[in-house]
């Protein structure tokens, strides 16, 4: 048993010590003897585990996207949350993970990397996530009229991963506050009138809800929804 336990810990540590080298240096330049040797063992050790770097990586992204899909989940589970909601929240979690988890952070950047032959692609993964969730809001009548959704689609997740690799250089991109004003900007365009009354651009977790108002409500971040779709209908349609 004890054996057991201590094998347990010595493959945690190697993931984790593998995503920080993968974040670190790439794919291609990470290297198992460094991998091996941040986590404290021996390459004999790593070998135990782990066959070569390709079954590293596939450790560490398969990993990143339990961890980040179980985010999403407990994210979006609560019973009546429409699907912009949904979406918003589902975003707050993907970021909030992705800046807390070093090895989500590192399976992610690897689905994007062309020389690790990613088994998963969760950019692509996301994308499929984001049209289904416009589906379903344009299903509960959500969306404006004019809203295309595949270009919409193809914003958000332009617009989220591309904060995921901003945030390699600086964190900040990824923090709460900033997403939130991605989605004070965007939900404008997409939303109904009557959905922007409704929806919480930073998200309606509760650690994340204003306690200084009643119930943990963002009043200011409805009033700026308001304000931005006012001036999205007012701005004056350039003469052709």
């Amino acid at each position: 048993m004890l054996k057991q336990e201590r094998a347990v810990r010595t493959r945690h540590s190697l993931v984790h010590s593998a995503a920080q080298a993968f974040q670190q240096h790439g794919y291609v330049q990470a290297r198992l003897a460094d991998i091996s040797s941040r986590a404290g063992v021996s390459p004999g050790a790593l070998h135990f585990h782990f066959e070569n770097k390709s079954a590293v990586a596939s450790t560490v992204q398969a990993e990143a996207a339990e961890s980040l899909r179980r985010a999403v989940r407990a994210a979006t589970r609560q019973p009546g949350m429409n699907a912009l909601q949904k979406l918003t929240d589902a975003s707050h979690a993907l970021a909030d993970t992705l800046r807390r988890d070093v090895v989500a952070r590192a399976g992610f950047q690897l689905s994007c990397d062309e020389a690790c032959k990613a088994e998963w692609d969760l950019c692509q993964e996301w994308h499929r996530y984001v049209q289904r969730l416009l589906e379903e809001a344009a299903d509960e009548n959500l969306l404006s009229e004019d809203v295309a959704r595949h270009n919409v689609a193809a914003s958000i997740v332009a617009a989220t991963t591309g904060l995921e690799v901003l945030a390699r250089n600086d964190a900040e991109w990824l923090a709460h506050e900033t997403l939130t004003g991605l989605w004070e900007l965007i939900l404008p365009c997409l939303a109904t009138g009557a959905a922007l009354t409704v929806l919480e651009p930073g998200g309606t977790h509760p650690g994340r809800r204003d306690k200084a108002t009643p119930g943990g409500r963002r009043p200011v971040h409805r009033a700026q929804l308001a304000a931005n779709r006012t001036a999205l209908s007012t701005r004056p349609v350039p003469a052709r």
